[in-house]
């Protein structure tokens, strides 16, 4: 394979060599295996790390270290004991757009467990973002993301007791909270603002998503409002690095 001229959609530029041109061992090998995953096919079970270093004649730590690399860009992910190829990254559009809507549209089926639904005295800094008063009470619900019964990632939602006062009772936690608020109490988005960032998953999270706690995250921070302008729920949204990608539309800025 030229290592210096990959023209595969996506590869970075010189695909990862450096200026000096000499190719890390571990590199070389993680490039042939990529090329094994094609032959492989979606879900197919990739050979030991024994056989991979026999078969590339190099150590098991230079193919451990391959294999962490493939891992974290999420072509190869962990079943049982061992390894098998992924699937392409789930694409969310970075619009108003439900989880539910973004995965059933690559053809996934969406699903989410509960991990809690409290209700609490809202705090000052949750208070200004949703113009309460503080000891307002407060919704907080956190689910597990589930994309065809795959562990993708976890929510957490605030949101006043006043705007949905029968969340525990009237509420499927394994439904969209967006259809329920439209659906059941006619209550629209009107736009939100998004912050984006990468960051590692706590132990808590890693454990809650079946996750390293070094997998990288991409972490969205969401203040959404209602038709009218007001602040309707503040969504902490924490995606596994190696299974989702973000996408957006974007226009010409006015001149």
């Amino acid at each position: 394979m030229d290592y210096l001229n990959d023209q595969t959609p996506g590869a970075p530029i010189r695909s990862g060599i450096p200026e000096h041109g000499r190719i890390p061992k571990y590199y070389a090998v993680k490039v042939e295996i990529t090329a094994l995953l094609g032959e492989l096919g979606e879900g197919g079970p990739l050979p030991t790390e024994r056989d991979l270093a026999l078969r590339f004649e190099v150590s098991r730590e230079t193919v451990r270290q391959a294999l962490r690399e493939l891992l974290l860009e999420g072509r190869l992910r962990r079943l049982g004991r061992g390894t098998v190829v992924a699937g392409p990254k789930l694409e969310q559009p970075l619009s108003l757009a439900s989880y539910t809507e973004g995965v059933r549209r690559q053809g996934k089926r969406p699903g989410r467990h509960l991990i809690g639904l409290d209700r609490f005295p809202c705090p000052q800094a949750l208070a200004s973002e949703l113009q309460l008063h503080v000891g307002d009470p407060v919704w907080h619900m956190e689910r597990v993301l589930l994309a065809d019964d795959e562990r993708v990632g976890l929510e957490s939602t605030y949101i006043a007791v006043e705007r949905v006062p029968r969340l525990d009772s009237d509420f499927e936690p394994n439904s969209s909270f967006y259809s329920y608020l439209y659906e059941r109490l006619g209550i629209g988005f009107g736009g939100a603002d998004e912050r984006l960032e990468t960051v590692l998953a706590t132990p808590r999270e890693a454990l809650l998503i079946g996750t390293p706690p070094a997998l990288p995250m991409l972490l969205i921070h969401r203040n959404s409002r209602d038709t009218r302008g007001l602040p309707l729920e503040r969504v902490r949204s924490l995606y596994r690095g190696d299974r989702f990608s973000f996408t957006t539309q974007l226009g010409a800025a006015p001149s």
